[in-house]
């Protein structure tokens, strides 16, 4: 069991506070920028547009829940709550945002990539197996187990992954060096996009026959 808020928060800000030595995300021209969502405009920024500082509170700077456990009964047996500039608006133009993710005994975040941002992961529950790969032409596997307490670290667009190897739940928080560090399942992107991939190239690339890309395709796409 977690020992309690107060070391959950603390080992949460710590993580989230690491990503300001790389945040990626351009430098904010102001002392902040809470954002607003103008749905009138015609005009597409690259982050969101400002509320006006007179009109800020303290509210827009605090979420609250992230002690609340994801829901992990699904086929992968893990729930991943991202906290980016969509959900918290006080992170933009800030360059960080975080994530809590709850993991059921052996449940998996599966294979992705961030293409915006840079990821730290810390273990507060259980054990982990993370890791991540190299680009070519070498590939290389880095992987480690990760107990409570320990940290790794994600460089921005590889593909990484975390298993949990215990037969209890397991948690750990995420900081990204992005306010909104995007998504791309590795499985969902290829087998699953919209319109489908042609068989014919995922067959190839992946020298496996037609039946079994019919079948996954199938399955991401139902």
């Amino acid at each position: 069991m977690m020992k309690g808020v107060h070391y959950l928060v603390t080992v949460a800000l710590l993580a989230l506070a690491s990503t300001l030595a790389f945040a990626d995300d351009p430098s904010p021209l102001q002392d902040f920028c809470v954002a607003i969502n103008n749905t009138n405009s015609a005009v597409f920024v690259n982050g969101k547009f400002c509320k006006d500082p007179m009109l800020t509170t303290a509210d827009d700077f605090v979420i609250s829940g992230l002690d609340i456990p994801g829901n992990t009964e699904n086929q992968l047996g893990s729930s991943v709550n991202l906290v980016n500039v969509d959900k918290f608006a006080g992170l933009n133009t800030l360059g960080i945002s975080l994530a809590r993710i709850d993991f059921a005994p052996y449940g998996v975040n599966p294979p992705h990539t961030h293409p915006r941002g840079n990821e730290l992961l810390v273990v507060l529950e259980g054990t982990l197996l993370v890791g991540f790969v190299t680009s070519d032409p070498d590939y290389r596997l880095f992987t480690k187990t990760l107990n409570q307490g320990d940290a790794f670290v994600f460089p921005m667009g590889h593909i990484h992954f975390q298993l949990n190897m215990g037969e209890t739940n397991a948690v750990a928080f995420a900081s990204f060096s992005s306010q909104n560090p995007g998504l791309i399942r590795i499985a969902n992107a290829v087998f699953g996009s919209n319109p489908p991939i042609n068989p014919i190239v995922l067959i190839k690339a992946f020298q496996v026959d037609k039946n079994v890309v019919d079948y996954l395709q199938k399955i991401f796409h139902g």
